[in-house]
């Protein structure tokens, strides 16, 4: 393994890291894991309207919280655009580029023309070979790249193959705008070219933008990076991906409870396969990961398949751990600020206590909190709909005759208590269900909860003598 490979996450800070920059961002980490190189991270910000400090906040946090690091500082891409500039002069003194006087209008009508001779080369060079001093006075000049105007821009791309265009297809693109400000695709040659890019891995929304960017390195003479571009995401019915089939922010998933592992493990699995395997440790993810392994076609987001993939990391995750994300996911949640108030060494200890119960049967942190409320209900209990239909007189009479059963017993554990309602069920010629459910309504005010003695074992004798008093027929 050499150190030589560099890969590199650009996103554009125009809004969250939404789904498939955070697949991006994981192939190129795990693609310079795996080659013992490094991932930098470039913040494209050239566009200084849709740039924003909280999108860049939001790409940062989104990162960590997935645990992929990058090496070194942060580069923002508009700070470097001296340096930019300064190759495209370079590229104007070579004679590779050319200063364009065209106006707006003539633009817009050799545009036009184009289009209607059904032309995807859209400017025709006008100022190619025309000499500055015949330019209206006052007018600023674009500076645009000399493209070749015959012969084929060919990509050999590590996932879509050879990929060929024909040079009269393509402009001549501009670099440099009339204000000064360097062009994206300008931009983006420069920076990878100064960073050492060896692997540009990205989505296939890109590949156009490779042909463009290669007569750009071509006309600079630099090697250009290896070329790999991954197909987009798909909604389950093959559509564009939108925000009902998952397209959101890394943050949503987040406060959706899915665990930083389970989304890694997904996401890594939508266009990348290592034989029927579904389920990756991240070491197992480094070892496996190739680049031609990647499909061409677009993978397709599964709802359902994330979540029973998260749900089997929280049934493999520590208890200790679980406790610590139950409790880092409490901002994104409506009642978490109420939950936040009542944990406390106390309730902390029942929860840890809990969670070998309440892991089994949930698939999301969320779950995990809703499947927790018994533990931090305020007395007397919210009682839902569903288990206050069981509270019929007759069970608000069980209800107090299991009370004095429980009260007499002294040494509480779910042995103890188990044994009490065994005994009583027996003495009353009832199956324990019909013990268990009374039991399990007056305790947790729900119709499902852990196993009904962990339950009593978790909520301790003080806790659950007050509930089932709260809701025995007096």
């Amino acid at each position: 393994m050499t150190d030589s490979v560099v890969t590199r996450f650009a996103p554009s800070p125009t809004g969250f890291l939404h789904i498939g920059g955070a697949r991006t961002a994981l192939f190129n980490w795990l693609y310079a894991k795996k080659r013992g190189g490094r991932m930098l991270l470039r913040i494209e910000d050239t566009d200084r309207e849709r740039s924003t400090e909280p999108a860049i906040a939001a790409i940062l946090d989104g990162l960590k919280w997935l645990e992929l690091d990058w090496d070194g500082d942060v580069i923002y891409q508009f700070s470097r655009a001296a340096r930019h500039r300064e190759v495209a002069e370079q590229l104007l003194a070579s004679g590779r580029a050319y200063r364009c006087y065209a106006t707006a209008e003539e633009l817009a009508a050799m545009r036009e023309k184009a289009r209607a001779e059904g032309r995807t080369r859209l400017y025709d060079g006008m100022w190619r070979d025309r000499d500055p001093s015949e330019a209206a006075a006052g007018m600023k000049p674009t500076i645009r790249l000399k493209a070749p105007q015959t012969g084929e821009t060919v990509i050999e791309d590590q996932v879509q193959g050879r990929v060929v265009w024909q040079n009269e297809n393509l402009d001549d693109l501009v670099l440099l705008r009339g204000d000064g400000n360097p062009t994206y695709m300008l931009a983006v040659v420069v920076d990878d070219h100064d960073m050492g890019v060896t692997h540009v891995i990205r989505g296939d929304d890109h590949l156009i933008n490779a042909a463009r960017q290669k007569q750009i390195y071509d006309a600079l003479g630099w090697d250009i990076p290896n070329m790999s571009h991954i197909p987009l995401i798909h909604g389950p019915d093959g559509s564009k991906l939108s925000k009902r089939h998952g397209a959101l922010g890394v943050d949503a998933y987040r406060a959706m409870g899915y665990l930083p592992a389970a989304l890694r493990n997904y996401l890594v699995r939508l266009g990348w396969s290592h034989g029927d395997q579904e389920i990756f440790s991240t070491q197992e993810m480094i070892d496996a990961f190739d680049l031609p392994a990647i499909g061409r076609s677009a993978a397709r987001f599964d709802f359902a398949k994330l979540e029973s993939l998260n749900g089997h990391y929280i049934r493999q995750a520590d208890d200790g751990e679980l406790v610590a994300k139950f409790e880092s996911v409490l901002d994104y949640v409506p009642e978490g600020a109420d939950l936040k108030a009542k944990l406390n060494d106390t309730t902390r200890a029942q929860l840890l206590r809990a969670m070998p119960s309440l892991k089994e049967r949930a698939k999301t942190l969320i779950e995990l909190i809703s499947g927790a409320y018994f533990i931090f209900a305020d007395r007397p209990l919210q009682i839902e709909p569903k288990a206050a239909a069981l509270l019929t007189p007759e069970t608000r009479i069980l209800i107090g005759q299991l009370l004095t059963a429980l009260e007499a017993v002294t040494d509480w554990r779910a042995e103890t208590t188990e044994a009490a309602m065994r005994n009583f069920a027996e003495q009353n010629n009832l199956k324990l269900g019909a013990v268990a459910q009374p039991l399990r309504v007056a305790l947790t005010g729900r119709t499902t909860s852990p196993g009904i003695f962990d339950v009593l074992a978790v909520l301790g004798r003080e806790k659950c003598l007050a509930r089932l008093a709260d809701q025995a027929a007096s």
